[in-house]
């Protein structure tokens, strides 16, 4: 491990560390502490995440994700986008392709610099359900797509508030032990859809989560009858595009996200990045 061959790659705002490791060049021993180290902004690469790209005898690769905390995630939306073209740029499959993640078999398609990915089914919706939260009572929908979310619907709140609430809900006994990702959605004067994220693991708000606005989109297309295509817009002002469809027993179903997969910049991890 004296020199690391990486990408550094941005999905929507979502930072990502992504590595070849087929060969097995990253040492397993102390993995949750060096992922930390290295996703350290400052003193390190920094980034939102950090994915391993590994041998699979079911698909054209599997990943493994890790958060900035060290801490492993089934799934995440940006991020599955980003190793899709990263697994293009670097020969180990197609422009359509399928990756193994915890979540099942993802498939996913190149178009251009940008990757539509399929999500799984959703799971565990309710809508509009009440938790109290220091004392007062906070109506929100909760759903699972591959990893838990919470979806708020909200007035814009400032940078404080937004981190406030979306901690107490993070860590809420109605969602222990594992915690939720925290969206709080609203609609603008212009129509468009914004979603802002708090995202467990990260422990703060992102610039940008995939799954947190599939998550948004199901519910707004639950409670407003919004179609498909959704436009989600993040934080940062970017576009992501959640694609499903509504059996007759309305449940959903074939949901795919699209969204920019950009390559920021390539190089080599030292020792240094993480020996501090």
């Amino acid at each position: 491990m004296d020199k690391i061959p990486f990408y550094k790659m941005s999905g929507s705002g979502n930072d990502f560390i992504i590595i070849d490791n087929r060969e097995g060049i990253v040492d397993e021993d102390f993995l949750e502490e060096w992922v930390v180290k290295v996703c350290a902004r400052g003193i390190s690469v920094g980034a939102d995440g950090l994915i391993l790209i590994e041998e699979s005898e079911w698909a054209n690769f599997k990943w493994r994700f890790f958060n900035a905390d060290g801490s492993s995630a089934e799934l995440c939306g940006n991020g599955a986008r980003c190793a899709a073209r990263f697994a293009f740029l670097n020969g180990i499959a197609g422009r359509k392709l399928t990756f193994e993640t915890d979540s099942g078999i993802i498939m996913a398609e190149l178009i251009g610099r940008r990757a539509k990915v399929q999500m799984p089914d959703p799971t565990d919706l309710i809508i509009a359900r009440e938790i109290d939260l220091d004392g007062s009572s906070v109506t929100l929908s909760s759903l699972c797509v591959g990893v838990p979310h919470v979806v708020v619907k909200s007035d814009e709140m400032d940078d404080r508030s937004l981190i406030e609430k979306g901690r107490k809900i993070r860590f809420h006994s109605d969602f222990a032990p594992e915690g939720a990702n925290v969206n709080f959605v609203r609609r603008k004067s212009d129509g468009a859809i914004l979603n802002r994220t708090y995202e467990r693991g990260v422990e703060g708000e992102t610039l940008a989560c995939g799954t947190g606005s599939v998550s948004a989109a199901l519910v707004m297309a639950e409670t407003e009858g919004e179609p498909s295509p959704i436009r989600i817009y993040t934080k940062i002002g970017t576009r992501l595009t959640i694609h499903f469809e509504k059996t007759e027993a309305g449940e959903y179903c074939n949901l795919f996200l699209e969204g920019d997969a950009r390559l920021i910049y390539t190089g080599e991890l030292r020792k240094e990045a993480w020996k501090w």
